[in-house]
């Protein structure tokens, strides 16, 4: 339906009775002689883009004095707080919205915004979401609480190796320090002295040189010390097997054997840590995701399945030493080192096995203080089954350090 007005216009309406038509916004101007004059400052169209239906030009606008010089608002809500955005109400008129709060990780810092802004990745949203707040750098420090236990128990297990070194270096002529391949004890209690000092590159800000040091250094020395571990259960086993008459086995009793185990059970290791660091090597890395308010400094492993395959080896070596072990107990006691052997390596084992469950399952800094405990626990393990026995008779029963002691018929 459309007809002409009185001033000459067309003026439509559709099938539902609604205007159609579009009008000036019109600003009348008052003087003081009471003359007026008639400004357009702006247009309703009905058929105009969705929110652009009204125009107007704000700086010419000219308000009467007894106005408080406002644009009068056309809503049919309340304004949206910072925190949230709008969003329009289905079947409603433009101005009408919903005020939906943010999603996570992502803030409005002014009212009615139509859309969130996310945070950049080294910040992270406030609990209002109105505001971005960087996020805090976070490693394994050596001025936490946590980094300066880890750093004490570190050095005091590596001081404690050093005097049962020590003792058995000053007193390597007794018999208990004979009676177990000398050279191999050494080799034995210097790789736990460097177990409980390489953890120390676990502990600070992560750089390339540490990075590359960390998992490498550890499974080389970790894997010398099992290997010498292997070493002297298989010496147990044959000087029990030579003592028999007429005994072949007598020609392998001795440091070739020992040492054949313990140079060919590192080498295997250092050949899975040489193809790490050519291939994927470790190197320092930010994980800004897992935790809301931190950046993770840490060590990309590089390869995940070769720090597996490092860790799955110095596993295997556990095994065997373990299984030889526990078939070696029940010999007399003058071979009786395979028990506290046994018991050492159910304490290793049973330190890494927790190890890998309680890894995947941490995150940032906590990750990297499971590992060293787990370092130190299974170091410590090996050092006070194996040692502290021979140790003690040593230092405070040197009545039982003679051959007629240890000589004993079962």
């Amino acid at each position: 339906m459309s007809f002409n007005n009185s001033a000459g216009d067309t003026v439509h309406f559709n099938e539902n009775g609604e205007l159609v038509e579009d009008f000036d916004v019109t600003n009348w101007i008052t003087f003081p002689n009471s003359s007026f004059v008639r400004v357009i400052v702006g247009r309703l169209d009905p058929q105009a883009h969705q929110g652009e239906e009204l125009t107007l030009k704000d700086d010419i606008i000219v308000w009467h004095k007894s106005f408080n010089q406002v644009l009068p608002l056309s809503v049919c809500n309340d304004n949206c707080d910072p925190g949230s955005h709008r969003k329009k109400k289905e079947g409603e008129k433009f101005c009408c919205y919903d005020c939906a709060p943010c999603p996570e990780g992502m803030i409005s810092d002014q009212m009615d915004m139509e859309a969130c802004v996310k945070c950049s990745e080294d910040c992270f949203a406030n609990h209002h979401q109105n505001q971005c707040i960087r996020k805090d750098i976070s490693f394994l420090s050596y001025k936490e609480p946590l980094g300066i236990t880890l750093v004490v128990l570190a050095l005091s297990f590596s001081l404690i190796t050093a005097l049962v070194l020590g003792a058995f270096l000053k007193h390597k002529d007794t018999p208990i320090v004979k009676a177990n391949n000398q050279s191999i004890t050494y080799i034995l209690l210097i790789s736990l002295l460097l177990c409980f000092l390489c953890s120390l590159l676990f502990i600070g800000r992560p750089g390339k040189v540490t990075c590359l040091l960390r998992q490498t250094a550890f499974g080389i020395i970790f894997s010398v010390a099992l290997s010498s571990v292997l070493a002297k259960t298989v010496t147990v086993v044959l000087a029990f097997i030579a003592t028999y008459p007429g005994s072949g086995m007598r020609k392998w009793v001795g440091k070739r054997l020992t040492h054949s185990i313990v140079f060919s059970g590192s080498i295997i290791q250092v050949g899975f840590c040489t193809l790490w660091l050519s291939t994927h090597p470790p190197f320092p890395d930010k994980d800004m995701h897992s935790m809301s308010g931190e950046i993770i400094l840490e060590c990309n492993e590089g390869s995940t399945a070769m720090f597996y395959c490092v860790l799955g080896y110095m596993g295997f070596l556990a095994i065997v030493s373990f299984t030889v072990a526990f078939f070696a107990r029940k010999l007399p006691d003058t071979f009786n080192e395979a028990k506290f052997i046994t018991f050492s390596m159910l304490v290793f084992s049973t330190v890494w096995l927790s190890f890998i469950p309680t890894h995947l399952s941490t995150k940032g800094k906590f990750m990297v203080a499971v590992e060293v405990f787990s370092i130190l626990a299974s170091s410590a393990g090996l050092l006070g089954c194996i040692f502290f026995p021979k140790f003690y008779i040593i230092i405070l029963r040197p009545d039982l350090n003679k051959r007629e002691q240890l000589i004993r018929k079962d």
